[in-house]
């Protein structure tokens, strides 16, 4: 084979030919970056669509009493609470009355039979919930957290303010029922405060995503912020000396917070949920400040309901609110990312509502939930029917007698968007605060790792590796479609000879990349390769003759520049391309407890399994050097695929966990619209020195330019000195190296050459 393939080069004319030797010859003309990106789409559809089913291994529900039952989905309870960013043990709170914590609260109003109180309760460091209390004239019948939905204030599902009819007035309603009824504000969805006005970064994103963004990235979220507010009202409620029931209340957002807060914590007696439950698979097309890492892999709305039972849950399928989206970009104000509110469709939550029923109707002496219907309005939770339903669960009733007028407001001047401020600068300052606190939380989840020397390093840093796969990128099976290559000849050049090529992967999702073969090679000779790998909207084409100034400038032809040097370079053709489209595929796949990556490891490992494959390949020297996403694919791929000799990171390199989550500086995502760039928990787990480190004791490299406005020197040279002292502990300082040149976000090759072909040198 290898004396045929010598003789074909030999053979080769003018003019490339269709076929590289040993594969099928690529006779279809298509864009297949396009095809790519479409493919992938439709497999995370079917996976989607299949994710309910799919989900039922998770869950080992054990039907023969209520404590067997609790006890069989704890472990899926915990699961829930993490992926939700319940992370924080909150303050504790041991006063007696929630309204005196800072110096007595001031009575607001006052009610047909209550009165209401402006409050704030600490909830984490630096964080406090803050609200209405509505306070029964008589002995409490029962305690219930009453969550508006995240545009509404506390003062309008109180009646205290105008725009809200009186049916949708549920925390007058209840206190009207002799209820104690704290109600929280919720982070709203305007934009006025998200972004940095000193430095003239101001986006369009929701408040609610501007949170999500920088929480995420550590293990928390908006959702678990909310949460937490709701939990330390519970914890107030639960020190009361007179216990009465406790429940939780909510509309839109605020029902999706109350259906969390019940699944949540055991300690909440009935949960009451209103314009928000049904399917979920649509998820990927609802507001980013709703992604949830894994949440379709073992959670649907039914599955969140079963964490609740058997405790008691009234659902009223209202209309939700209807979100457009953020609000349009300006040039002052953009890189929200897409998502809508259009239901839920109340015809399509019965779907959800029969699995519900069928555990339901296994667990001995539960109450059934109750699902009540409204097809039109806002909401028509206070009529005596959804309401009298979640009275009763809580052991009161509804009484139509004990209906009065809405209170008047008593305070002059208030100014609901200041309180909207406080509590959105306290999460942003709690989060930058974990982030802070991030390094040292990776070093205690890295203190299992032995470094003593190389063999210990590699055995200890298997588990680091599989949990970066498994639970930060997010691993897919190994390719399932067979091994068969399709090629097609496109360049023909003085050095070498250049092929497109198309390997299937799994159903739908195929690898498409460049191949460069240089010249002259001897019989038997196996060659190095060097896989080059494009940056953000880039293709493989333009790191060999690029078509635009922009790719020529970028570039600069490394790809070709290599293979007239000899090496065998493989150009990857990655999804990262077609802006939204490509984004979505992130929003599809983080439900799933998958990522872009974790297609681009599956395509990266087909392309290994043939390239190593190959006659004239050196299996055992393979690179891979990568610009900007390229270079973000370079610091997570190569660490988890061992066939990769070496990783060269060029224009991507940073404190990866300040570049996602700063507010205080101009080329943060936080300001930008890769709003696909966060990845679920990554600041507590693995920042880049991390994932370099887990590519010893094979070489690795950093190109960097001083003038990439990527980031800045300072905080590059602070996370490579980490792995510049890591190398030399473990006696290998000669496999890193950093280079520094004059220039922006560009390939420099020349130290990069260097390091490449000192480490993938010819055999002597």
């Amino acid at each position: 084979m290898m004396m045929i393939w010598s003789l074909a080069l030999l053979v080769q004319t003018a003019t490339a030919p269709n076929a590289l030797p040993g594969t099928s010859p690529l006779l279809e003309e298509a864009d297949y970056a396009v095809r790519m990106v479409e493919g992938i789409h439709r497999f995370l559809d079917r996976e989607t669509a299949a994710a309910a089913a799919a989900r039922e291994s998770r869950w080992k529900r054990a039907f023969r009493t209520r404590n067997a039952y609790e006890a069989s989905v704890a472990p899926n309870r915990e699961r829930f609470r993490r992926i939700i960013g319940l992370a924080d043990a909150r303050v504790p709170y041991d006063a007696p009355r929630l309204d005196v914590v800072f110096g007595g609260a001031v009575i607001v109003a006052k009610g047909s039979g209550y009165t209401a109180r402006a409050v704030r309760w600490p909830v984490l460091p630096g964080v406090d919930g803050e609200g209405l209390l509505l306070e029964p004239d008589r002995e409490p019948v029962a305690r219930v957290v009453a969550l508006p939905d995240a545009d509404w204030t506390p003062e309008a599902i109180a009646g205290m303010s105008p725009g809200l009819p009186p049916e949708a007035q549920y925390a007058r309603r209840l206190a009207e029922q002799g209820v104690l009824v704290l109600v929280p504000v919720l982070i709203d969805r305007k934009d006025n405060f998200s972004g940095n006005a000193a430095l003239g970064c101001l986006t369009n994103q929701p408040h609610r995503e501007f949170i999500y963004r920088m929480a995420y990235e550590v293990g928390r979220h908006i959702i678990g912020y909310e949460v937490q507010k709701v939990l330390a009202g519970v914890d107030w409620f639960s020190r009361s000396e007179k216990k009465t029931p406790i429940g939780v209340f909510g509309y839109g957002e605020g029902g999706l917070i109350a259906f969390y807060s019940a699944a949540a914590d055991t300690r909440i007696d009935a949960a009451g949920v209103s314009g928000y439950f049904g399917p979920r698979e649509g998820l990927a097309n609802e507001p980013i400040y709703r992604n949830v890492w894994g949440l379709l892999r073992e959670f649907g709305d039914a599955e969140i309901a079963g964490l609740i039972a058997p405790r008691a849950l009234v659902v009223e399928t209202a209309p939700g609110p209807v979100i457009n989206g953020p609000r349009l970009e300006t040039k002052e104000r953009k890189g929200a990312a897409p998502g809508a509110l259009v239901g839920p469709d109340p015809r399509q939550a019965g779907k959800e509502i029969h699995r519900v029923l069928r555990w339901h109707m296994q667990l001995p002496g539960t109450p059934r939930p109750l699902f009540s219907f409204s097809l039109g309005g806002t909401s028509r939770i206070s009529e005596h029917g959804t309401l009298n339903a979640f009275l009763e669960a809580l052991g009161a009733k509804y009484d139509l007698n004990l209906h009065g007028a809405p209170p008047g407001d008593l305070r002059t001047g208030f100014v609901p968007e200041a309180r909207q401020r406080r509590q959105f600068n306290q999460l942003v300052d709690f989060t930058q605060a974990v982030v802070r606190g991030a390094e040292a939380a990776r070093r205690k989840f890295w203190a299992k790792a032995d470094a003593s020397s190389v063999e210990a390093w590699q055995r200890s840093t298997e588990w680091y590796r599989r949990y970066l796969w498994e639970e930060v990128i997010g691993r897919m099976p190994d390719p399932s479609e067979p091994l068969e290559a399709r090629t097609r000849g496109i360049y023909e050049r003085p050095n070498w000879t250049g092929y497109e090529v198309v390997l299937p992967v799994w159903p739908d999702v195929i690898a498409y990349g460049v191949l460069l073969v240089p010249k002259e090679m001897k019989p038997g000779e196996r060659r190095p390769v060097v896989v080059c790998q494009h940056g953000l909207e880039g293709r493989p084409q333009d790191l060999v003759e690029p078509k635009t100034p922009a790719a020529e400038n970028a570039y600069r032809r490394f790809a070709a520049r290599l293979a007239d040097r000899g090496f065998i370079v493989y150009a990857p053709q990655n999804p990262y391309i077609f802006e939204t489209q490509f984004r979505q595929i992130q929003r599809k796949a983080n439900p799933l407890k998958l990522s872009l990556f974790s297609f681009i490891i599956g395509q990266q490992q087909r392309a290994l399994s043939w390239l190593s494959s190959l006659p004239f390949v050196d299996p055992q020297r393979i690179g891979f050097y990568g610009l900007s996403y390229g270079g973000k694919t370079a610091m997570r791929v190569p660490p988890l695929l061992e066939r990769y000799a070496l990783s060269i990171c060029s224009g991507d390199f940073n404190e990866w966990i300040w570049k996602n989550t700063s507010v205080d500086q101009p080329f943060s995502y936080m300001f930008t619209q890769e709003y696909e760039m966060p990845e679920f928990d990554l600041g507590n787990t693995f920042n880049y020195a991390e994932l370099a480190s887990l590519m010893a004791p094979r070489p690795f490299m950093v190109e960097r330019g001083h003038r990439d406005g990527v980031g800045i020197d300072e905080w590059v040279a602070y996370e490579y000195a980490k792995v510049r002292r890591f190398y030399t502990f473990l006696k290998i300082p000669d496999r890193t190296e950093i280079e520094y040149f004059d220039g922006p976000h560009t390939i420099h090759g020349v130290g990069t050459f260097r390091f490449l072909e000192k480490h993938l040198r010819w055999p002597e």
